[in-house]
């Protein structure tokens, strides 16, 4: 079992717990920018604290070596990048080579996130995540962690059977491989569709860390946008069927969420943990806007009342 961080619950009043857990949460989470963001990479260096995992996507069409740079800094700035590699998008063992040579050894990088990557036809000779972690490259290069997708709510591209079997199978590889695995999942403005997929894996004995993704605070329209381009169908259902809720979402960002997963933890005391790691931001909304959202409320011990009444 790979040794990370998880969320330790072990306050004995559940208000209270509910309320530390929230402010436990805010603690020690990741953030996902665009390499090109040159604002954002800038911001990131000035406000997040020393050691904070910042991940790097890769937008299809884009070239990939465009994220070295972006890391260097990050990484001279105390901070920990994590590069995105979309298996689909790779053209050629050559390239995928060369990107985390130079990833190792210009930007200093030690992990990276393989997700699929959406596209019909692969761009060279990985069709999975699995396939390019079975080409034994990233090793070779030094890269020593991994994290792959977590599909609370599915992946419109992918059955869930597939998605069921292939999550155990990365990790089986990715241990006898030597490499640490974590899970980060993809976003979702429903803690108990989050809860019941950690349970579900779990009861699969996949025990590795995971990092739950939420949608940084932003407008509506922009959050049903995401929801829709990343196929989260029953988030969306929750923006289109549930107007307080949504507009609570708009008002106070991906809070409710939080609050409903701090619950969820203190309600299974005493249960087979849910090996929470922490929790993973996009930044839909920007950069500034997200991380003005956690600070503000790492500390806050705000009453859940007028949450649970728009829940």
């Amino acid at each position: 079992m790979v040794t990370q961080r998880v969320l330790n619950m072990s306050e004995p009043t559940p208000a209270a717990s509910a309320v530390s857990t929230v402010a436990e949460m805010l603690h020690g989470y990741s953030i996902e920018i665009n390499p090109r963001d040159h604002k954002a990479i800038d911001s990131a260096q000035n406000r997040l604290e020393a050691g904070t995992e910042v991940f790097l996507t890769w937008i299809p069409g884009t070239d990939p070596m465009d994220t070295i740079a972006p890391a260097a800094r990050l990484r001279r700035a105390g901070l920990v990048p994590v590069p995105h590699i979309g298996a689909r998008h790779v053209e050629s063992a050559q390239q995928l080579s060369k990107l985390v040579s130079r990833l190792t050894g210009e930007a200093g990088i030690d992990r990276v996130l393989i997700i699929g990557g959406d596209r019909h036809k692969p761009a060279g000779p990985y069709d999975s995540s699995l396939a390019l972690m079975q080409s034994g490259i990233l090793q070779e290069a030094g890269i020593a962690r991994v994290a792959v997708a977590g599909f609370p709510q599915g992946n419109p591209h992918i059955p869930e059977a597939t998605l069921m079997e292939a999550l155990p199978a990365k990790i089986a590889f990715a241990r006898r491989a030597g490499l640490q695995i974590s899970i980060v999942t993809q976003f979702s403005f429903e803690a108990a569709a989050v809860v019941a997929w950690l349970s579900r894996i779990r009861a699969m004995n996949v025990d590795v860390p995971v990092r739950v993704g939420l949608a940084g605070p932003s407008g509506l329209i922009t959050l049903t946008r995401y929801a829709v381009r990343c196929g989260v169908g029953t988030s969306l259902r929750v923006l289109t069927e549930n107007p307080a809720f949504a507009k609570l979402l708009v008002e106070k960002g991906p809070e409710p969420v939080v609050r409903e997963l701090a619950s969820a933890l203190v309600s299974r005391l005493g249960t087979p943990p849910l090996g929470i790691a922490g929790l993973h931001f996009f930044v839909f909304g920007g950069f500034d806007k997200t991380v003005d959202w956690i600070d503000s409320r790492r500390f806050s011990s705000s009453h859940p009342a007028e949450l649970r009444a728009a829940s």
